[in-house]
């Protein structure tokens, strides 16, 4: 199970979420503005990442300038701290690459999201990928409101994603098998089990 940009797992969410993780994405910028560039919150992220148990966190230490001292910081607060977790850098060629490869196929954008990059990696390690989350629109297939997070509505930085595109490549990938896409909730909760 791989989730992005360190999302809560708390009782409120873990009954819809669940709880079972091995990989977690921390973007620099999260570090920066959520625990202060862990200059000052060492130990806040250390307890904040406790949730994960025993996972890597995925980080794009030498893929861009702004990502080094955060990547780095959290390995460091990681081992200091004796925490269950360890960190695992990107390799900057593979971000390139599927950058590249993604242009190729029409996404137009400054930056790639980072669930695009967990599933391109899921895609050459794993023999099944099911994605749940990848709905980049305001309301669902039933018109009804939803959040651009379970946890929040926090939109993006304006012109950093192109996350209508990137749905539709998902979609193309859902539709041809390579890939499954769940679009609705895992479970109804108006349909109860017979006995």
């Amino acid at each position: 199970v791989r989730r992005c940009n360190l999302p809560p797992l708390s009782s409120e969410y873990s009954k819809d979420v669940g709880s079972k993780t091995q990989l977690v994405t921390a973007n620099p910028s999260i570090i920066q503005k959520r625990f202060q560039n862990l200059l000052w919150s060492r130990k806040a992220f250390v307890d904040s990442v406790k949730v994960y148990n025993h996972s890597y966190i995925y980080m794009p230490a030498f893929s861009m300038k702004t990502g080094t001292g955060p990547s780095l910081r959290v390995y460091y607060t990681l081992e200091d701290f004796g925490a269950k977790q360890a960190v695992l850098f990107a390799n900057p060629n593979f971000l390139r690459d599927i950058s590249k490869f993604w242009k190729s196929k029409g996404i137009h954008a400054k930056r790639l999201s980072t669930g695009l990059f967990l599933v391109s990696a899921a895609l050459g390690l794993c023999e099944e990928v099911t994605i749940y989350g990848f709905w980049p629109f305001s309301v669902d297939l039933h018109g009804k409101f939803i959040s651009h997070h379970y946890y929040d509505n926090v939109m993006p930085d304006s012109g950093f994603h192109a996350m209508p595109e990137e749905f539709l490549q998902l979609w193309f990938l859902h539709k041809s098998g390579v890939l499954r896409m769940q679009l609705e909730p895992c479970e109804d909760p108006l349909i109860q089990p017979s006995a």
